[in-house]
């Protein structure tokens, strides 16, 4: 019994191992400005598809993704990110989106932008 406990530890960490290998990183520059931003974003970023995870500095604005090439690629996932708002690199916030924001979540030199 303790043999196949063994065996079965050891197949499950090998699978953990290759499944990380299978993952690509990204690293997005944002216009993210507060901790209401990072959980906007990782939030929306957990919901894509091919996305296994995402953590966002808000010091540097960087966004780092992990995902399966497979599933996804880095244009959609700067579209996504847009999409919720925020500037993603060289692809803008939608406009909507944006404006949906909460005025803390807007770029400083946006006339509604509230500093905490």
């Amino acid at each position: 019994m303790t043999k196949y406990l063994l065996v079965l530890a050891l197949l499950l960490s090998l699978t953990a191992v290759s499944q990380k290998k299978n993952l690509a990183e990204l690293r997005i520059k944002t216009s993210a400005q507060c901790e209401m931003c990072k959980d906007r974003i990782e939030k929306a970023m957990a919901f894509e598809k091919g996305v296994k995870n995402s953590n966002l500095d808000l010091e540097t604005k960087i966004l780092t993704i992990n995902y399966k090439p497979s599933a996804t690629n880095p244009e959609k996932i700067r579209k996504a990110l847009a999409a919720v708002g925020y500037d993603a690199d060289d692809v803008p916030a939608e406009l909507k989106a944006y404006d949906a924001l909460p005025p803390c979540c807007k770029k400083p030199d946006d006339p509604d932008h509230i500093a905490h």
